[in-house]
């Protein structure tokens, strides 16, 4: 499995801000503004902080699935095309299966989300926290 490249773009949330600011249209709906939040890398579980170090040696992973391409149909992560997220499991201590927990990258530097809740919201992991 080869992981996507990481190219320096501005993160989503300036993006988004951007946009806003000198006009146009936006590409994440307002559900989706609302349930994008911020995580500090700190403050996400050591089981997350292991598969993003796996996702930077890219792997071997635990899970067939990690590595796949996220498909954002809740839209709640901002819209780009077919194969710009991937998505990886974050083991849930004492689940018997994947569990709910996830982190899903996209292509731009450090463009990683933190789910807790199977894709119900997302937090963009800020490293600088």
């Amino acid at each position: 499995m080869r992981i996507p490249p990481r190219i320096a773009a501005i993160g989503a949330a300036a993006a988004l801000a951007s946009t806003l600011l000198i006009g146009g249209q936006a590409t994440a709906t307002p559900a989706a503004i609302a349930a994008v939040g911020d995580i500090c890398y700190s403050d996400l579980p050591s089981q997350a902080h292991t598969t993003l170090d796996l996702i930077e040696s890219d792997g071997p992973f635990p899970y067939p699935q990690d590595g796949t391409v996220f498909q954002n149909r809740e839209g709640i992560l901002p819209q780009h095309s077919t194969g710009y997220y991937h998505e990886y499991t974050v083991k849930t201590p004492g689940s018997s299966n994947r569990g709910a927990r996830r982190i899903v990258t996209g292509e731009s530097f450090e463009e990683d989300y933190y789910t807790a809740d199977h894709y119900a919201s997302f937090d963009l992991v800020d490293y600088g926290c």
